[in-house]
């Protein structure tokens, strides 16, 4: 069992940043990929990017790519989501997800956070 628990969100201007983590506990966290996944208000949820085990391998969904970077601290068992040139349709609840295969699919990912909201204003 992997226990996750997201942290960082919060309310930010269109062109802000903002930086969530995402701290794990339970197994060994370096066997284990993780997932950021976000969703709005009415919609599905949604792949934002994925780390493998140790950082090596890293994948964006369009959206954000070249504005958000993922990460993550072995050490200290947490991932992280660094967003920058955040817009309105940013706003969601963000997710962070493990599993032991690196995958960017929403359904294989076995452990899920509470979420964190992130609220963009224009």
């Amino acid at each position: 069992q992997v226990q996750l628990v997201e942290s960082g969100g919060g309310l930010v201007q269109a062109g802000g940043s903002l930086r969530l983590s995402c701290v794990a506990s339970g197994r060994t966290f370096s066997n284990y990929a993780m997932g950021w996944f976000r969703q709005a208000p009415g919609k599905e949820r949604d792949f934002v990017a994925a780390i493998s085990g140790r950082g090596g391998t890293t994948d964006y969904a369009d959206s954000v790519k070249g504005r958000f970077t993922i990460s993550r601290d072995n050490a200290k068992n947490t991932v992280y989501l660094q967003m920058n040139s955040l817009k309105p349709e940013d706003t969601a609840v963000y997710y962070c997800a493990a599993n032991q295969r690196y995958t960017i699919r929403i359904g294989a990912y076995d452990y899920w956070g509470q979420g964190t909201q992130v609220t963009v204003s224009s």
